[in-house]
Order: structure tokens, then C-alpha cells, then sequence
């Protein structure tokens, strides 16, 4: 099987009229590395590689060289899928309004709307068409509500504003358009500053956190982490909301999730013992409305930290300590199954691989149809489907948006 996609790329750059120096020099990668992958040394590129390679080589459909007959667009993999409210959101987070309406939305009518949009989102298989109606005018409100007030009420409306951005970052993640990821997560942070509120700023911190690992600024990332613990820590006294707890775990849970991605196993074990111990105390019926931190989500996040630390027979051991049905968030929930798929899946059992991830896609399905590992696992499995389950692939394949015939 290697040899035969390392053929098809061979002769895709033959006809592209490329060298291999030329073609590994445009992925990054080197002439000899290429040459393994053309003869079958190698085995085949994952993925993002294979994506890289493909459009180096202005190949518009990755069957070209996976030999799958089945059209998948390079496209799907190139930033992630344009949702249909993308550029209205777009146009909402960019325009510019310089006089503010004089007669700007209630700001406890405004944070109810808010409230109920998260609501919404964590209620919702299809949470991105939900939050992304809400969205445009949520985020225009909430903006004029800070330009027309002053004193007091001009802070609470940047605390409001805060967590619109903070919601759009969860709308933006996974498009393609990682200008908005940053541009929501840097504005959330910097509305709660200018609000002076700790527990907003501890909030953007979270968000921009998971931007800044994403983006492999790991140390960045763990930073910010730590910065924003430091903003809660002085109001951790007997009597605080529960909810500063909360958000104090899932921040050591961000940090345990950095290191993991990073491969350091006993810094990632110290910090999710940390979010563990907060979360215990806060009870198995306590979950954070943000980071839906509480007991069941810090199991899940053992098991993707197993995953990234390819320890995938602790991974699935972790998984078997949390029913997915005890996860609140429905889109939550979804990113768990997949992250048990993806144990699965690096263990070579690709039948529980395909079980799990089409749970996954029965639970929420635009969180699999917009999640990269998702994708990438739906791919590999239509190359090499396991035995006797080759049209459930494809109807997978399908359903995540990654056939065009």
C-alpha cells in the first residue's frame, strides 16, 4: 500500500515537472525522505503531509494519491470547512462603527442573551448553525452596548463583550480563517482587562491558552495558564462563587493538556492531578459553563492526554472510567468520542476506530464534520476500511463532508 500511493506521487510530480528536491523542498521536508516515500521505504505521509503534498502539487482531490476512487477534496483539510455563517460573523467581528447607536440594548437583557447562547451551544448537535445565528447580532449589540455607556455600566458591558468573544472563539476554531481565532481570543482578553474584572480576564486567558497550543507556543501557552490562575487565586476564600474554582481547574487542565501535547508525561500528570483534586471537591454535579470543567470532562481529558502521549492502552483505560452520557455539553461529549477514536485508531483496531468515531457523528455532528482528527481518521479509513465495513466508511466519509461523487 505504501508503494503504490508512493508511486501515485511519483508520477504526479512527474507530470508536475518537478524534481524531488524541488517537491520536498516546497513541504519541508528532504530529497532522500521523498525518494523512501516514491519506493515504498516509508510508510504513507499522514494526513496534513499528505495535504502539503497535494497542493505543492495543485492536486485538487486527495484520491489522486491515496488510490481510493473516492473524491476528497483538498479543500476539507486546508485550514478546516467554512461554515455557512462564517462571513457573517466575519463581517460582524470586522466592521468598523465609529458612532454608536444612542439607544443601545438593556445590558441585563444583553447578558441574557449571552447566557442563553451558551445555553445553546452546549445544548445543540448542530451548535455552530445555532451560535452562528446568534452571533453577528450578539456581537454588534455587545460592542455598541461599550461604545454608548460610561463608568460602571461601561464595565459590565466589557464583561458581556468579553464573553461574546469568547463564544465566537468557539464558533471560529476549525475554519478556515485562524485570523479570527486570534483576533477573538486577543480582544476577549484585552475587553476584560479594560473591565479590570479577574475572573472575565481568567476566562480570556482559558481561551487563548488552547489558541496558543494549538499553534505549538507551548511555553507561551503554559504562561498564560499560569497568569491566569494568579488572577483567581487571591479570591479563592471560604465563600467564593464555585464557579472561580472551576475556572481556577480548568486552567491546570489547560496547562496538563500543553505539556501532554509536548510529551512531557510527569509535568501532564502533575497538572490534570490538580484539576482533579479541584474538581473533586467541587462534586460530581458541578460543571463550569465555559470550559464544562467538572469530574466527567477532566476523565475525558485523561484520555486525550493518554492519546497525545501515545500511551493509547491508558488512553482507553481512562476511557472506560467515563460514561459519555455524564458529559453535559452535547458537543462535548462528541469531542470525547472522538478522542477515544483516535486511541483506538493509533492502537490499529479500526473497526472500534469507525464505531466510535460514527457515535461520535451521531452526537453532535458538526463537531466531528468540523474537528481535524475527525477527518483525518474518516480519511484514513476509507483508504483501508476495516473488513466488510467499507460502504459504513463511506457513509462517514459523507456524512463529515469529505465526498464530492
Amino acid at each position: 500500500m505504501s508503494a503504490d500511493v508512493g508511486q501515485r506521487i511519483k508520477a504526479a510530480r512527474q507530470r508536475a515537472g518537478m524534481s524531488r528536491p524541488v517537491l520536498a523542498g516546497l513541504v519541508g521536508r528532504s530529497a532522500e525522505w521523498l525518494k523512501a516515500i516514491e519506493v515504498g521505504r516509508l510508510q504513507v505521509p499522514r494526513l496534513p503531509m499528505l495535504v502539503k503534498l497535494a497542493r505543492a502539487l495543485d492536486i485538487s482531490d486527495l484520491a489522486e494519491l491515496t488510490g481510493n476512487g473516492a473524491a476528497i477534496p483538498v479543500r476539507a483539510f486546508a485550514g478546516g470547512v467554512e461554515h455557512a455563517a462564517l462571513s457573517e460573523v466575519q463581517a460582524a467581528l470586522t466592521a468598523y462603527r465609529l458612532t454608536p447607536d444612542p439607544r443601545p440594548a438593556g445590558l441585563p437583557h444583553l447578558a441574557e442573551r449571552l447566557a442563553g447562547a451558551w445555553r445553546l451551544r452546549h445544548a445543540s448537535p448542530d451548535h455552530r448553525t445555532q451560535v452562528g445565528t446568534l452571533l453577528p447580532d450578539l456581537i454588534r449589540d455587545a460592542q455598541n452596548a461599550v461604545r454608548a455607556h460610561t463608568d460602571a455600566d461601561r464595565r459590565q458591558a466589557r464583561r458581556i463583550l468579553a464573553g461574546v468573544y469568547r463564544l465566537a472563539q468557539f464558533y471560529t476554531a476549525y475554519q478556515p480563517a485562524p485570523e479570527l481565532v486570534w483576533l477573538v481570543a486577543d480582544r476577549s482578553l484585552s475587553e476584560a482587562q479594560d473591565a479590570d474584572d479577574p475572573y472575565a480576564i481568567a476566562s480570556g486567558a482559558w481561551g487563548l491558552v488552547q489558541t496558543l497550543r494549538e499553534s505549538g507556543r507551548w511555553d507561551e501557552a503554559l504562561q498564560v495558564a499560569e497568569d491566569g490562575r494568579e488572577q483567581l487565586a487571591p479570591h479563592l476564600t471560604e465563600g467564593a462563587d464555585e464557579d472561580w474554582y472551576g475556572l481556577y481547574g480548568a486552567l491546570f487542565a489547560e496547562s496538563s493538556l500543553t505539556h501532554a501535547r509536548r510529551g512531557k508525561h510527569g509535568l501532564a500528570w502533575r497538572e490534570w492531578e490538580r484539576a482533579h483534586g479541584i474538581a473533586r471537591k467541587l462534586g460530581p454535579g458541578y460543571r463550569h459553563t465555559q470550559s464544562s470543567f467538572g469530574l466527567p470532562v477532566v476523565g475525558a481529558h485523561a484520555v486525550s492526554i493518554a492519546v497525545d502521549l501515545q500511551h493509547t492502552g491508558e488512553a482507553l483505560q481512562a476511557a472506560h472510567t467515563v460514561a459519555p452520557e455524564t458529559i453535559t455539553s452535547i458537543p462535548r461529549r462528541s469531542r470525547h468520542l472522538i478522542e477515544v477514536a483516535r486511541a483506538h485508531h493509533k492502537r490499529g483496531d479500526r473497526a472500534a476506530s469507525l464505531a466510535t468515531l460514527e457515535r461520535a457523528e451521531r452526537t453532535a455532528s458538526e463537531t466531528a464534520r468540523y474537528n481535524g482528527s475527525a477527518r483525518e481518521m474518516a480519511v484514513d479509513l476509507l483508504h483501508s476500511p476495516p473488513a466488510g465495513q467499507g460502504d459504513a466508511t463511506r457513509e462517514l466519509a459523507g456524512q463529515l463532508g469529505l465526498l464530492t461523487r
